[in-house]
């Protein structure tokens, strides 16, 4: 369940895509400072538009807006705005910069993962043709086949389906192989569902390379760890899509396609700041491109040792505060099998004690104060989930507060 299907008619998240570039110069901490009250009498930038902030123990949801960048990212951000630059230019000195820090062939930074999804099958549909690229999603003349598992199908390949494309959807490793044509562009995998799909990665590769077509990973939220920013690669994947503004921290409108040289050159050619190409639209700034670039150079000196550490240490805090509470059944550490790998709470209780459902303590704690969203569940189960990842210094106390006060409430 996505969390747009999770929280459709909830108020209170950011629609306007215009207010992003003002709220990148926020400090969250100092706006933590004054928070409003329900109403948003106190001052700060969202207390002025009436839009109530929240402590995010759900993960890295594009809805909820991802995470708070480092301040020296903002800084960095700062610093590139105030300064022309040759885009191109900018573009291929960091994604050299990027490369060499990952060990990879080439780097392009993205609008986020979903553009490189769309710049990625462009460059395998296109590739650097001129003619080409100015006529998609028109393919006349080009391959116009991508290959997915049907367990693979998501959301977000609506940005490979972008290029014009139609998407072959297979199960075994014999009817992939034999849905491989003359009119194949591309293979494309989705790492979440890789345990979900008969054929795996490694094996995905070998076809690939059996047949000489192309394949692309999304691994959007597949950091931490920070070896998967490399392991795809080397594992033969020719292109590897990532959000920079998950795991990495990065500006939230950023993301990286990591890669085969020529795809990558020919990646950025179907996008901006070229006008006439599919991914026009998706365009990355000055801004967003230093900034990913700073944030992926702090994570990859950061202590993920002691940063996982620390994490368990708050998941056991929270669940300490409600392992008491007579209607709670189990309260449990956990961490996602793949994508948004970091210790997690699982609390569960029962209902004959307290009739109240998942959705009824998500509601509570999206109205008190402050304001914490969760991570999304069934809605009528007795549990509920914790990410504490994306939380700020001692929000998770404010956490633990908060969820013993409604577990301890029955009243719906």
């Amino acid at each position: 369940m996505s969390y747009k299907e999770a929280l459709v008619g909830r108020r209170g998240f950011l629609r306007d895509a215009g207010l992003f570039s003002l709220l990148a110069q926020v400090s969250w901490p100092r706006f933590l400072k004054a928070a409003p009250g329900r109403n948003g009498s106190a001052g700060g930038v969202y207390a002025r538009l009436g839009v109530r902030p929240l402590i995010n123990a759900a993960g890295t949801y594009t809805t909820l807006s991802a995470c708070v960048m480092p301040r020296e990212v903002r800084k960095a951000m700062e610093e590139a705005g105030e300064s022309h630059v040759s885009i191109p230019e900018l573009q291929a000195a960091v994604g050299k910069r990027i490369a060499e820090l990952l060990g990879v062939e080439a780097a392009l930074v993205t609008a986020g993962s979903a553009a490189a999804l769309t710049l990625g099958t462009a460059a395998c549909v296109a590739g650097k043709d001129t003619e080409k690229i100015r006529r998609l999603p028109d393919l006349e003349g080009m391959k116009t086949e991508v290959i997915i598992q049907k367990s693979h199908r998501f959301a977000y390949d609506h940005a490979v389906r972008a290029v014009g494309v139609k998407l072959v959807e297979v199960e075994s490793r014999a009817e992939m192989e034999k849905s491989i044509s003359g009119r194949t562009a591309l293979m494309l995998f989705l790492n979440s569902a890789d345990p979900k799909g008969q054929v795996k990665r490694a094996e995905f590769v070998e076809v690939a390379r059996k047949t000489g077509v192309p394949c692309m990973i999304d691994a959007a939220a597949d950091t931490p760890p920070a070896s998967h920013l490399s392991e795809y690669n080397k594992m033969g994947f020719d292109l590897v899509c990532f959000s920079g503004g998950k795991g990495l921290q990065g500006p939230q409108c950023s993301g990286l396609l990591l890669g085969r040289k020529d795809l990558i050159e020919a990646a950025f050619l179907n996008g901006s700041p070229h006008s006439d190409s599919v991914g026009r639209a998706a365009k990355v700034g000055k801004e967003e491109i230093v900034g990913l670039l700073v944030a992926l150079e702090l994570y990859l000196k950061r202590d993920h040792k002691a940063q996982w550490k620390d994490w368990e240490q708050q998941v056991e805090s929270i669940l300490g505060a409600v392992k008491s509470v007579a209607a709670v059944k189990k309260a449990e550490m956990f961490v996602p099998e793949i994508a948004n790998e970091t210790p997690h709470a699982r609390i569960v209780w029962d209902p004959q004690i307290l009739p109240l459902k998942r959705k009824d303590v998500a509601r509570r704690l999206q109205e008190g104060e402050p304001r914490i969203e969760v991570r999304p569940s069934a809605e009528d189960e007795p549990v509920v989930e914790v990410a504490v990842w994306m939380l700020q210094p001692k929000e998770y106390r404010i956490v633990a507060r908060r969820l013993r006060e409604v577990l301890l409430s029955p009243t719906v």
